[in-house]
């Protein structure tokens, strides 16, 4: 009995990995809006990204506002490879980062550590 217990705790196990890392979860995206010729977005870090997906228009310059509200030393920094910008995010503070927009693309951000991710749509 106690064989068949811990074999059902074990695929029990199993399978919520394979949905955390694997599952299709619903991903909040905004779309930025545009303002004076400008467009922002507010993200709070907080055990990931919200917005996760960012939707700006090609052109209107445009400015990324961090605030993260985890103390996880994991995503205490924000890296956009593909435009050179590793920034230091401090916790409770707003950290604004301008993204170049004359470009269109899908663009992806991450963590510190590479294991939280957000992708930026211009278009």
């Amino acid at each position: 009995m106690t064989k068949i217990l811990v074999l059902i705790v074990g695929l029990a196990i199993i399978g919520f990995i394979l949905w955390w890392f694997f599952g299709n979860h619903e991903v909040a995206s905004q779309t930025a809006d545009i303002a004076d010729n400008k467009q922002s977005v507010d993200v709070e870090v907080s055990g990931g990204y919200s917005p996760e997906v960012i939707t700006l228009k090609k052109g209107v310059p445009a400015t990324l506002n961090f605030t993260r509200k985890d103390a996880s030393s994991c995503l205490d920094r924000v890296v956009f490879s593909d435009f050179g910008i590793n920034q230091e995010l401090p916790q409770n503070q707003k950290e604004a980062i301008n993204i170049d927009t004359s470009k269109p693309g899908e663009f992806q951000w991450a963590c510190g550590m590479d294991m939280f991710h957000g992708k930026l749509i211009i278009k």
